[in-house]
């Protein structure tokens, strides 16, 4: 049984970062444009981009990123009653809603990156392979960076929340499995 309320109170996080996208796709998907535009530029065409526009477009992708960051946490967090104290409390008593957590990140990170971007990648004639990950990058920073942006933030508010963690995921404003 409690196992599978902390599978419940873990599957909560990124059920609420899909809703969080979705409600707010066009700053999101727009603002990871930025990094997508960079990458499928970068990495496709690399030969030919200077050394100093390829440098000074990775520190606009870190400004673009910071940016989002900043835009979700201030959007995730508006209203929530929420205290650096109860992350410990949430540690206590969740920690199997962590590893599930970590779980599912691990997941994803597998499908993503390594079956994504290695072995596809490997399988891709030599040729092609700058123009596959080029824009394989392209598809994933509006997608897969910015929904686990999304994702990682949930779980800050999931373990932040001041309200009581209760067995069926609702531990915030929209924060419901």
């Amino acid at each position: 049984m409690r196992t599978a309320s902390e599978f419940r109170l873990a599957s909560a996080v990124p059920a609420w970062a899909w809703r969080f996208y979705r409600e707010h796709l066009g700053v999101v998907v727009g603002l990871s444009l930025l990094p997508s535009i960079q990458r499928l530029v970068v990495v496709g065409w690399g030969d030919v981009v200077p050394s100093g526009v390829k440098a000074a477009s990775e520190i606009g992708v870190v400004v673009v990123r910071v940016l989002l960051l900043v835009l979700v946490v201030r959007w995730a967090f508006d209203g929530a009653s929420t205290a650096w104290g109860h992350a410990g409390r949430f540690l206590r008593e969740h920690p199997l809603s962590l590893l599930f957590q970590l779980g599912f990140l691990g997941l994803a990170l597998v499908v993503f990156d390594v079956v994504a971007e290695d072995l596809v990648g490997a399988a891709i004639p030599e040729s092609a392979r700058a123009a596959y990950l080029a824009a394989l990058l392209f598809v994933k920073n509006p997608t897969v960076i910015a929904f686990t942006f999304v994702w990682l933030v949930g779980l800050m508010l999931q373990m932040l929340s001041c309200d009581r963690v209760r067995g069926h995921g609702d531990t915030s404003r929209g924060l419901r499995g």
